[in-house]
């Protein structure tokens, strides 16, 4: 269950006795309440992470948090009562993930404030969604002006304070300096259930290869197309008989049901990056 009135403590060190004893004393005598605790040990790697959600009268006292880490070499982020993360949705000519985005912000299912839609189609191409009052911004791209494009990206997420950007079905692959400037604040959604099928035409792939599910995977993106970090992952039964439309229309369900858990986590902070993999705590 997720608690909009709580501090987030996020921990990662190596895997040793007494962490949870530690920073669940140190939370104690700060006068905190734990609503919820999720710890992982990855006894092979020597790898402990934890999320501690707790409310408190007064935010805690850091000196002591920074202490408890100095003790155990952990490295340590708080996280104040859940806001409202400012997000940068781009798109192409596909929209069923920003209508579904769009949807869930709108019921109140994701603390999120989209301040700016950016696609590299005109606004006609997404017509179909109401983005009420929320600015678009068409930056067509080409080889030769990619590099402009992307510079006015930057300058706007970075004008607007974006925390996240979302690639909701953005059919253009950013490029490496674009990647790492975003490295943690940029999730993807790819049609294919990864590592399979990377790349372009992933249901044209599954289906020359008569496979009897396919999938989708939200992931951090990183220079490396469709090898960043996973987030969450599904899938979708399919068979012979389905053309390659018949899958493109199955995983419009899938790929949306993807990315909104995968926004969801992230910006609940229940995804602990480690490496090329992720550490997720559902709610």
């Amino acid at each position: 269950m997720a608690h909009a009135d709580a501090h987030v403590l996020i921990v990662t060190c190596a895997s040793r006795p007494g962490l949870v004893a530690a920073w669940s004393g140190c939370l104690f005598q700060a006068g905190a309440n734990i609503v919820e605790i999720d710890q992982h040990a990855d006894l092979a790697e020597d790898r402990f992470f934890m999320r501690i959600a707790f409310t408190a009268a007064a935010p805690p006292d850091r000196a002591g948090l920074a202490a408890v880490a100095a003790r155990f070499d952990a490295h340590w982020r708080l996280y104040p009562p859940r806001g409202r993360q400012r997000v940068v949705i781009m798109v192409s000519k596909f929209d069923h993930c920003l209508a579904d985005l769009l949807y869930r912000w709108r019921i109140g299912e994701l603390a999120m404030d989209p301040i700016a839609i950016v696609s590299n189609h005109p606004r006609e191409a997404t017509q179909a969604v109401d983005t009420g009052d929320i600015p678009f911004h068409h930056l067509p791209v080409t080889r030769e002006t990619k590099p402009a494009q992307e510079a006015r990206l930057r300058a706007l997420i970075e004008e607007t304070g974006a925390e996240l950007v979302v690639l909701a079905r953005y059919m253009q692959v950013l490029s490496d300096d674009m990647s790492g400037w975003l490295a943690g604040r940029c999730i993807n959604i790819h049609h294919s259930f990864l590592p399979g099928f990377k790349g372009a035409r992933p249901y044209h792939q599954a289906h020359a290869r008569g496979v009897k599910l396919i999938g989708a995977t939200a992931h951090y993106v990183t220079g490396d197309l469709d090898e960043g970090p996973i987030i969450e992952q599904d899938v979708e039964r399919i068979s012979h008989a389905d053309t390659p439309d018949d899958l493109i229309r199955k995983g419009r369900d899938v790929e949306r049901r993807v990315l909104s858990r995968a926004v969801n986590y992230h910006l609940q902070h229940r995804v602990i990056l480690d490496g090329h993999r992720t550490v997720v705590f559902p709610d």
